[in-house]
């Protein structure tokens, strides 16, 4: 009895001691990461051959010596612009070292770091855990932050992790990462930074394409596609080769490249989100499972691989100082947005042209389409495109989406494109059409070519580097537009490429597409509204004729002029007042208040196109192919 007690109290004395170190690591501050190697290399296997079941099974090993660790589960992933580290979805988290569990705390104020004791004679931790993925039955797209933790006080660059998976049985797969060996479904990895390892996801599917773009060429790049079906991730020989036009274009421009290899990671799939997020040595593309065999989907959706090829230059080679972090711990800073991703959307907008995915035709139609949005931008009245970058990180917190107009959201995309090519225009027209923002591309992106080690990069940067290819007060040039508030859209690039954006009653074959695709009617430039196929208001002028009529985000139009709401009786009724002097009547749900509301228009349906302006088509100049 005294022996059993003498046990108990001294079990209690270690666990309160236990207690007392974490509680005191908890509130200490976290150590700052270091420039120097972690000494030994993590472990990490992740089994996917339950993925069916919508989990993944993760074993991983992490070398440590005696006393108190951390561990950090990625918070800030690049590319995201917001700590979005889906944490959330990690269970049965269980660490273990010599066949025994060890306690694990969270720490109270970074809630993505994890303390630990580590008990004397323990050399490696052996964590187990459950990722909880919304997967899908035909295929697997792996993100290596989900499933994986690092120990604390180093940078990410210098801990190495050996990487291996389980696929699902039978399953091809693609990444960036380099095999190392495969055995059935079992894959081993050569040994990666665990910053590389996060940089390279992997995609493994059912029905899987694998396609050659840059055939003969000393460095490889490839297109990977699976998706819901075979017919899906089958490409024709012409879109192949518009692909491979992408790779000799974007080398032309960028003059070198920034990838040992190249791998894009294209789903087509309706069980997806569609998106796509950048890497330095591939690309995590979502598109519509009709990608590929619809053509009209197909162009519309054709900028998407281009975007996020080009920032294997802009982004992950050249980055925003204060987009570069050591960890993924420490908050990333997105004033540079506006460089990142609107001039990644530029110049994807021009190697769509140059490829041939998009004809000259298009590309202005979609630049039509942008100046449109932008210029109905209400929020503009209070709201800079600098602090749309800025304030970027609130996003991931989530939050209602209505009235995007008066809120704008990432705006830094599409006024970011209509930004840079009012400098291309500009660059040209002060030049006389001696320099080009091709010359900036060149300069700021075209050296150490095969390197993939991040360059960094502020505004004054830019503006050197701009005035090195024609000289200019870049500086006040770009800061009177990042920095305007008010009703009109301040960058004037169509104007200066020559052309000038007009409405008309016809949509393009880009807005048919689009309404099709998001199941959507845009009504913004003339009604003020757009509405989902259920009625729903989704978006709403702000101090437009249908809001002050009460038409406003999240109300359900039932009836228009006393017919069964319809995408086409909407339309047919804005196109009828125009020539009648009647409000347009509306029935409408709010929550469970039905009422009815005239809306005084007479305006008719309004799509934008572009039309020639005065001056040289500068536009047509920048969409031709470089030879």
């Amino acid at each position: 009895m005294r022996q059993s007690l003498r046990r108990a109290t001294l079990a209690a004395a270690v666990a309160s001691a236990m207690a007392f170190s974490m509680s005191q690591a908890i509130a200490a501050d976290l150590p700052v990461a270091a420039d120097q190697p972690y000494p030994g290399n993590l472990t990490l296997h992740v089994d996917l051959s339950d993925a069916s079941r919508h989990l993944y099974h993760v074993r991983e090993t992490i070398p440590v010596s005696a006393g108190h660790a951390i561990l950090y589960y990625p918070k800030w992933i690049p590319g995201v612009h917001g700590p979005s580290g889906p944490l959330s979805n990690v269970a049965g988290f269980i660490i273990t070292a010599n066949g025994k569990r060890i306690p694990w705390r969270r720490d109270l104020k970074e809630m993505y770091a994890f303390h630990v004791d580590v008990p004397a004679g323990v050399d490696k931790l052996e964590l187990a855990f459950e990722y909880l993925a919304p997967a899908t039955p035909n295929y697997v797209p792996l993100s290596f932050n989900e499933v994986a933790f690092y120990p604390a006080g180093h940078y990410t660059s210098r801990i190495t992790v050996e990487p291996s998976v389980k696929l699902p049985q039978g399953w091809k797969f693609a990444s960036a990462l380099e095999t190392a060996s495969q055995s059935g479904d079992e894959v081993s990895f050569k040994p990666v930074s665990f910053e590389n390892l996060v940089d390279s996801p992997l995609m493994t599917g059912k029905h899987f394409t694998r396609i050659d773009l840059a055939p003969g060429q000393a460095t490889q790049v490839h297109l990977n596609i699976t998706g819901d079906t075979a017919a899906g991730v089958k490409a024709t020989e012409e879109q192949i080769a518009k692909q491979r036009a992408l790779v000799v274009q974007a080398n032309k421009l960028f003059g070198a490249h920034h990838y040992a290899h190249y791998d894009f990671l294209l789903v087509t799939s309706d069980h997806t989100n569609h998106f796509g997020l950048e890497h330095h040595q591939s690309s995590d593309d979502r598109l519509y499972a009709n990608f590929l065999t619809d053509p009209d989907v197909n162009v519309a959706a054709g900028t998407l691989l281009p975007h996020e090829y080009i920032h294997s230059w802009n982004g992950k080679f050249r980055r925003p100082a204060d987009l570069w972090t050591p960890t993924f711990t420490e908050p990333m800073q997105d004033d540079l947005l506006w460089v990142y991703e609107g001039l990644t959307d530029y110049w994807a907008g021009v190697l769509t042209a140059r490829s041939g995915i998009w004809t000259t035709d298009q590309w202005r139609d979609s630049l039509a389409a942008i100046a449109a949005d932008m210029s109905a931008r209400t929020g503009r009245s209070w709201r800079s495109l600098q602090d749309t970058a800025d304030g970027i990180p609130l996003s991931s917190r989530g939050g209602s989406q209505g009235w995007g107009n008066l809120r704008r959201g990432s705006d830094y995309y599409p006024e970011g494109q209509m930004l840079w090519l009012d400098v291309d225009t500009k660059i040209r027209d002060l030049s006389g059409g001696k320099h080009t923002l091709d010359e900036f591309a060149r300069a700021f992106y075209g050296m150490d070519n095969g390197s993939y080690v991040p360059k960094t990069y502020t505004f004054d940067d830019v503006v050197a580097t701009l005035n090195g290819i024609q000289p200019y007060d870049w500086a006040s040039f770009l800061r009177q537009r990042l920095d305007y508030t008010g009703d009109t859209l301040p960058e004037h690039g169509i104007e200066g490429g020559g052309w000038k954006l007009v409405y008309d009653d016809k949509p393009t074959a880009f807005a048919k597409t689009a309404e099709k695709l998001r199941k959507t009617v845009n009504l913004a430039y003339s009604l003020g509204i757009q509405v989902s196929d259920k009625g729903v208001v989704t978006d709403s002028q702000w101090d437009g004729v249908a809001a002050k009529a009460g038409i406003v985000p999240g109300v359900t139009l039932v009836a228009v002029n006393g017919k069964d709401y319809s995408a086409q009786v909407l339309k047919d009724a804005v196109a009828e007042a125009k020539s009648g002097t009647a409000p347009i009547q509306f029935l409408i749900k709010d929550i469970d208040d039905y009422r009815t509301v005239g809306v005084d228009y007479h305006g008719g349906l309004k799509y934008p196109h572009l039309v020639r302006g005065e001056g040289k088509d500068l536009i047509g100049a920048i969409a031709s192919p470089k030879k």
